[in-house]
């Protein structure tokens, strides 16, 4: 709490703490989907309070232009705006990438956007709207920091709401994810444009399409898991997923190399990739498609049959 009160009065912003509640059981938190109390700024859930507090009223106004929650290590972030209500994690990456490659002059051109495996195909096509190289790394916020450090990437973000990149002039910032500065920058963003994170996603879906996205679970025994991860690109023998092409099959990371620790195909329009759980006898498979959630569906059950295939 008191850094946010020493951030809005040392830069003369107009920042409200709307609960200054200092609890350390989390009682004031909304219980999460499955009735735990759970600091993820990323779940509706977790976040009604925060998420009914900016509804408009019948005039149409919010008591904010946004407001912005952490976990409790405020590595992570949530914007909630009056038109959008909580956005996705991937989502506000896509439009904070946008920005900032317009609006940082002195970051240099060569610098990469660094994305995960795992998050959203949005990001590469903003990418490519801005002629900027895809640095695309396993799960960890960790094979963004070379990146980060010697300025050939300026940015890093994890769909799971973490995100940090570097200094107006270029220089490194953090070597890990940083919430609180995500959150000022969705209040920059406002301030630049005269417009909400939300409205500006939707211009991007105007541009690049309406992608679908969605994590689900299948189930797995120890050494299932254990193949998943030991996978190569050739056990991988069907040339179809969904009806589309697959254009390629991952076992490591385009970005740099390193092992995924599971597979991921990709298709032009959709993906799926796979990777074990670490603490239960299932694999998660994430998918995205930007041609409507019948696809997904169809991604994610041909998925299941394709990793059920090579995993045995």
């Amino acid at each position: 709490m008191d850094y946010w009160a020493e951030i809005g009065a040392r830069h003369g912003l107009e920042l409200t703490v709307v609960n200054p509640e200092v609890d350390p059981r989390f009682g004031f938190m909304t219980l999460d989907w499955d009735g735990k109390i759970r600091m993820d700024c990323s779940s509706p859930n977790a976040m009604a309070s925060l998420i009914e507090r900016m509804t408009p009223d019948a005039e149409g106004n919010a008591p904010f232009d946004v407001a912005t929650g952490n976990d409790a290590d405020a590595d992570r972030h949530g914007i909630v705006t009056p038109d959008g209500g909580l956005m996705n994690p991937n989502h506000f990456l896509a439009v904070a990438i946008d920005y900032l490659y317009r609006n940082r002059s002195h970051w240099p051109q060569a610098a990469g956007v660094g994305k995960t495996l795992v998050s959203s195909s949005m990001i590469d096509r903003v990418a490519e709207s801005l002629d900027r190289e895809l640095v695309e790394v396993p799960v960890g916020f960790k094979w963004f920091v070379p990146g980060l450090l010697t300025g050939s990437g300026v940015f890093g973000g994890e769909e799971s709401a973490g995100a940090s990149f570097v200094t107006l002039d270029g220089e490194p910032w953090t070597t890990d994810k940083d919430g609180m500065l995500l959150c000022l920058l969705a209040a920059e963003i406002i301030a630049v444009t005269g417009r909400s994170p939300s409205e500006l996603y939707r211009d991007l879906e105007a541009h690049h399409g309406s992608p679908v996205y969605a994590r689900i679970d299948a189930p797995a025994t120890a050494e299932q898991k254990a193949r998943l991860k030991e996978l190569s690109p050739e056990d991988v023998t069907v040339t179809e997923l969904a009806g589309e092409t697959i254009l390629a099959a991952l076992t490591n990371a385009p970005g740099n190399s390193a092992p995924i620790g599971g597979l991921k195909v990709v298709t032009q329009n959709a993906w799926f990739a796979a990777r074990p759980s670490g603490t239960e006898d299932v694999y998660k498979i994430y998918a995205e498609s930007f041609l409507g959630a019948d696809h997904l569906a169809q991604v994610q059950a041909e998925a299941q049959r394709i990793v059920d295939a090579v995993i045995g």
